[in-house]
């Protein structure tokens, strides 16, 4: 029996004006008849080492989120109060979002590879009531050094996931009745600049843009989502909130690393992966995942966009019905459909902030090398161009700080009003990125503006000397990250190395095949190269390239005299 909604159930949630990111899941309760059918999955593996998946209705669901709402309820917790949640990445940080929405009350999602000491300084920037977590311990010594900031309650999560809920109450109103402003989920940066940023996520700006995904993301009887998005973060919620309305079979993973995804991969054969481009780029090296990826037609990337490199590779497994997916179709027009060979892969520009991927560009096997170029902007963007410092619109081909304007744009940053309006500049979000913009309204993504190396003879943008790095020197590249390191004029860029699988090489070789092909591209050479066994990854696994900056700020030293 599928758990699919129904295309004419669909097809009323785009146009429901009270649904959003706080009620989801009770308006999937209402429009789908399904609703006892098992649709995420979750994994483990057996005492044979074999992946065993365990599946669970939207009933299911419910009956866990009422559970929690009872603990919390009980716990004093109200609408509009923040609630840490440091929990592993799973469905479980899910369950805790569902509770805490239902009471109207604020989770703050933590990923819970964040440094504790940062966390401690995050938590009590948010003003949290309360904490759950996996482990108080570290937290708990943390509040005993500076008791004044300690919120009402740090409480185990395994005490509220065993809580006996038989006696407790709910809320007269339950589920809460939010208004379209109201805040559902504090989302924290990935902190790759500093300090995490505290994104706002509203009930109705987080849900803005997504309604045409209830038509047109592919959700066929036979199609299943692997979903690897770190489920604290804003990427990890929207692709759960999307599968949810659908019904669409979902395995939610906790661990985005290829011996672990593999196999999971392998047992549930999804029709689609999701996940931010450290996956990809594990599951792009080495001996390709053919078996996992046999039914796989499309792969989903957020975040920072991915690289050519990766993305090639990819795009040979699986197969997809011939000429675009058509996810209208009924399930027997589909399956008539001629199976072609090969995947297509849509890469998507977006952030916290943005509220989804509001730039997105297809790949196929069949699609021609463009470097960096991610598409024309979204049908939800209502504008999106090119500023200077002084918030002017550049003509095209001119390159500058990439602005947006969209209902689907963050309210601001939680406790942050300064923060908050330097990212605004002439009625336009800027995004934090550097790019330009085609006359054909496509656009080029560059450089984060932070990761800009401004070199004595201009800027150089690190993004485009790493796609080059990848797709041309890959015989001995794995992945790249370029950063700009002090020189004796201004700065240089250094490029920094993961080396393929059994490749030696020397740094002074490598950085001889990297300079020829940048310059065979017409970009600026790199004026050293780093090799490493791994990269400082924020909690969310971007590289954090202010340590690569740290780390590296003499290797160019001996020029420099």
């Amino acid at each position: 029996m599928t758990s699919i909604a129904p295309l004419s159930a669909r097809q009323k949630l785009m146009t429901e004006p009270e649904l959003g990111a706080g009620n989801f899941l009770d308006y999937a309760l209402a429009s789908n008849p399904n609703r006892s059918v098992p649709f995420v999955f979750t994994h483990r593996l057996d005492h044979r080492g074999r992946v065993a998946l365990r599946g669970h209705s939207l009933d299911d669901l419910a009956a866990l989120r009422d559970r929690y709402a009872r603990w919390y309820h009980t716990a004093g917790v109200r609408p509009g109060e923040p609630v840490g949640i440091v929990v592993a990445e799973g469905l479980e940080p899910l369950i805790h979002f569902l509770a805490l929405s239902a009471l109207g009350a604020i989770p703050a999602m933590i990923n819970d590879a964040m440094r504790p000491d940062v966390m401690v300084r995050y938590l009590n920037h948010v003003g949290v009531v309360g904490v759950v977590a996996d482990d108080t311990t570290r937290l708990a010594s943390a509040y005993r050094a500076d008791p004044q900031s300690r919120p009402r309650f740090l409480a185990l999560a395994a005490e509220v996931a065993s809580f006996d809920a038989a006696t407790a109450e709910l809320p007269e109103v339950y589920p809460h009745r939010h208004a379209p402003d109201d805040i559902v989920a504090l989302i924290h940066s990935s902190g790759t600049t500093g300090t995490p940023k505290s994104t706002t996520l509203a009930h109705r700006q987080f849900w803005d843009g997504k309604q045409p995904r209830m038509v047109r993301f592919p959700a066929q009887d036979y199609d299943r989502l692997m979903s690897l998005m770190p489920h604290t973060h804003a990427g990890g919620l929207s692709y759960f909130m999307t599968a949810t309305l659908l019904g669409l079979p979902q395995v939610i993973m906790g661990d985005w690393r290829r011996s672990v995804v593999e196999p999971v991969m392998e047992a549930f054969q999804p029709t689609m992966i999701a996940s931010f481009p450290r996956t990809f780029v594990e599951l792009a090296t080495g001996e390709l995942p053919v078996k996992g990826a046999a039914r796989v037609h499309s792969w989903f990337n957020t975040g920072d966009s991915a690289h050519y490199g990766h993305i090639r590779r990819l795009v040979t497994l699986g197969e997809r019905p011939a000429g675009l997916i058509k996810p209208w179709l009924l399930p027997s027009e589909a399956a008539a459909e001629e199976a072609v060979p090969g995947s297509q892969f849509i890469d998507g520009l977006g952030s916290s902030e943005m509220g989804m991927a509001l730039f997105g560009q297809v790949f196929t096997p069949e699609s021609a090398r463009d470097d960096r170029c991610v598409g024309k902007a979204t049908e939800v963007v209502t504008d999106a161009t090119v500023l200077d410092d002084d918030g002017n619109e550049l003509p095209a081909g001119t390159v500058g700080m990439l602005a947006v304007k969209s209902p689907s744009i963050t309210l601001g940053y939680w406790n942050a009003e300064r923060l908050t309006n330097s990212f605004r500049l002439n009625g336009y979000w800027l995004t934090g990125d550097v790019a330009r913009k085609e006359a054909d309204g496509r656009f080029y993504h560059l450089d984060r503006t932070v990761d800009v190396i401004d070199t004595a003879e201009g800027p150089v943008y690190s993004l485009t000397l790493e796609e080059v790095l990848i797709a041309d020197v890959d015989d001995l590249v794995l992945d790249a990250s370029v950063v700009g390191v002090p020189a004796a004029v201004a700065s240089a860029p250094v490029a920094v190395v993961l080396l393929q699988p059994g490749v030696t090489v020397s740094a002074e070789e490598l950085k001889e095949r990297a300079n020829k092909a940048l310059t065979e591209a017409g970009l600026a050479n790199v004026a050293a190269v780093s090799i490493v066994d791994a990269y400082p990854l924020g909690p969310t696994g971007k590289v954090l390239k202010r340590e690569l900056r740290t780390r590296l700020a003499s290797i160019l030293e001996p020029a420099a005299r």
